[in-house]
């Protein structure tokens, strides 16, 4: 493998490509993304390989068609109050592609605060929905800035659940429980190893293996021979530029390296 891979497309594509990634074939499920990247990656999936893929305007209506980010959608399908939200997540019909304070090598998130719990130094969103959703639903994530301070060795609280606490908790923690997918501006992570802990799955280009070791808290399984992200194609990048994101919003969240 080479240090860099030639291409036209911008960190930030290669990015929003990887988070389409995760909606891959997934049929009709909700896509809840968190994030200009995530958002722009979910609807490319719904244009591409995903048709199926339920989306909404971030509130509580289920769009038909795929509007530019920041553009009111034109096609309504259907309404999507609280409660049925809720709903869909409990019975695992949803992916949802959240952000990330910090992350330890399990899979445990946290967006609640930074330091110790009984006096945090930074409060932060809260808990959230963050334990239904990594009990109950597929749980992505998403890291625009890959570094030391979000990867860590332990989390100061656990928000979204990883793969250790939801064993350490039983079937009924574990049976539904799955993070496919962590998405960063340097790589993609899964934790398809034995002991469930987070692997180097594809670097993007221009990015090396030596670069994400040292953005990251803790030792990653990595494989002797790490493939880079996927190519967007050239469909796909003028869908991004021209039709999802026109006014270059994805590269405020990832600029180019």
């Amino acid at each position: 493998m080479s240090d860099v891979a030639t291409t036209t497309a911008t960190r930030a594509e290669y990015c929003v490509v990887a988070c389409a990634e995760a909606w891959r074939d997934a049929g009709e499920v909700l896509a809840s993304p968190m994030g200009t990247v995530p958002t722009i990656g979910a609807r490319l999936a719904k244009l591409t390989f995903s048709p199926d893929l339920l989306l909404t305007d971030g509130e509580a209506l289920l769009i038909g068609d795929v509007p530019a980010v920041g553009a009111k959608a034109q096609v309504v399908e259907g309404w999507l109050p609280y409660r049925q939200h809720l709903a869909m997540v409990a019975t695992g019909r949803r992916h949802v592609m959240m952000g990330a304070s910090q992350l330890d090598r399990h899979g445990n998130q946290n967006i609640s605060c930074i330091g110790d719990w009984a006096r945090p130094k930074r409060q932060l969103l809260g808990v959230r929905g963050a334990p239904v959703n990594t009990l109950n639903n597929p749980t992505s994530y998403w890291v625009p800035r890959h570094s030391t301070r979000v990867f860590v060795e332990r989390v100061d609280m656990v928000s979204g659940v990883g793969y250790d606490r939801a064993a350490a908790a039983g079937p009924s923690a574990s049976r539904y429980h799955r993070i496919p997918n962590v998405i960063s501006d340097l790589g993609v992570f899964d934790f398809e190893t034995p002991d469930q802990t987070m692997r180097l799955r594809s670097l993007h280009p221009g990015v090396t293996v030596k670069q994400v070791r040292e953005a990251t808290g803790f030792a990653l399984t990595i494989p002797d021979d790490v493939p880079y992200t996927r190519e967007p194609t050239p469909e796909e990048l003028r869908l991004i530029r021209e039709v999802i994101d026109p006014n270059g919003l994805r590269d405020r969240e990832v600029p180019t390296a």
